[in-house]
């Protein structure tokens, strides 16, 4: 069981099913949320100044790409910036329903593991997929896992 997840999406739907699936399946201790990617780097920059550092950071984000305000692609380019090098270990994983190859080929340049669903199926999917995501997590960037349904 990981101890914090961060849920970056803009949609309360999407954000209440992954939160219902994650505390069904005791999948993390800690569910955080954020509606955009600014939201999240305001939050990871929070635990960055802050006089007394949290314990905890997330261990996994689960990243939505179309967002307003500022979509995946850039909370992912500033991620993945020196800025924000004390996170290099936690793991992304892209929850998306793109069938863009476009965004399958700019996903491999990014330390990320990529996770494509149908809006319909993805409490079905992410229950099934998070026991194996625990196991199979290895040290952030050092593989990429594609699964795609």
């Amino acid at each position: 069981m990981l101890d914090q997840i961060l849920c970056i999406d803009d949609d309360p739907i999407t954000l209440m099913l992954c939160k219902k699936v994650i505390i069904k399946s005791s999948f993390s201790n800690e569910i955080i949320t954020a509606q955009n990617g600014e939201e999240a780097l305001s939050y990871f920059n929070t635990m960055r100044y802050a006089k007394n550092k949290p314990d905890e950071q997330p261990q996994l984000i689960f990243l939505d790409l179309n967002m307003p305000v500022m979509g995946g692609w850039e909370f992912l380019d500033h991620f993945n910036s020196p800025e924000f090098s004390e996170f290099s270990t936690i793991k992304v994983v892209v929850l998306s329903s793109t069938i863009d190859p476009e965004d399958l080929e700019k996903a491999k340049q990014y330390p990320i593991r990529l996770l494509l669903l149908v809006a319909l199926k993805l409490a079905n999917n992410l229950l099934q997929f998070l026991p194996r995501l625990l196991l199979t997590c290895a040290p952030y960037g050092a593989s990429r896992r594609w699964v795609y349904s």
